[in-house]
């Protein structure tokens, strides 16, 4: 009788060459894109035949979610990030930004009222204000970006939100749309990462 053989859950369709095999630029890179758990997720792993396509969506990525020059709170932008992976039908993406949103509120009511909202595509329910307007707005920009027209701003701009603001959200929709079609592309699943990067609070 043979011995029953477990393959290990792939985190991709395609091959992936993971860190403790990595040699030269890759592993530099590796370093790089590093956590702050200090793991590497699949999400830039899946980038390991072609190192220098994970070099570029690590700055890209950076500069859109954590460049101290954004004035939009980080929650938020989470949140928008999700409600995109949401609609792009990404789990990848909305578990790792919704579970982000999540501890950067700090507040459980909160967090399942928004989750609820999105989920709904209804973010009438948790959002008002510019805040409202600039989630329409990222759906629309989402779901049918050659139908956007400028009155597509005239809610966010109504609800006080200033241009680099509206320029934040639309990065925030753009870079998702990429990340989105890369993990659904390519079937990168959640497998040994570590979900969320922020401390409650």
């Amino acid at each position: 009788m043979c011995n029953e053989i477990t393959m290990p859950e792939r985190n991709a369709w395609i091959d992936i060459i993971e860190p403790p095999q990595a040699t030269g630029r890759l592993k530099e890179l590796y370093d790089v894109v590093k956590t702050p758990h200090g793991t590497v997720d699949n999400v830039m792993k899946v980038h390991s035949l072609r190192p220098e396509t994970m070099h570029g969506h690590v700055v890209l990525y950076r500069s859109i979610l954590h460049h101290p020059d954004i004035t939009l709170p980080l929650w938020y932008l989470e949140c928008v990030a999700a409600y995109v992976s949401l609609i792009n039908n990404c789990a990848y993406s909305l578990t790792h930004h919704f579970a982000n949103a999540r501890r950067l509120l700090g507040d459980e009511t909160r967090a399942d009222a928004i989750h609820a909202a999105l989920q709904a595509r209804a973010p009438e329910r948790a959002f008002e204000g510019k805040e409202l307007g600039l989630m329409r707005y990222a759906a629309k920009l989402t779901a049918a970006p050659g139908e956007m027209v400028e009155d597509d701003l005239a809610e966010a701009r109504a609800g006080g939100a200033t241009d680099a603001e509206i320029l934040e959200v639309n990065q925030v929709c753009a870079y998702f749309g990429y990340s989105n079609r890369l993990l659904n592309g390519l079937g990168v699943s959640l497998a040994g990462d570590t979900i969320g990067y922020y401390e409650k609070g």
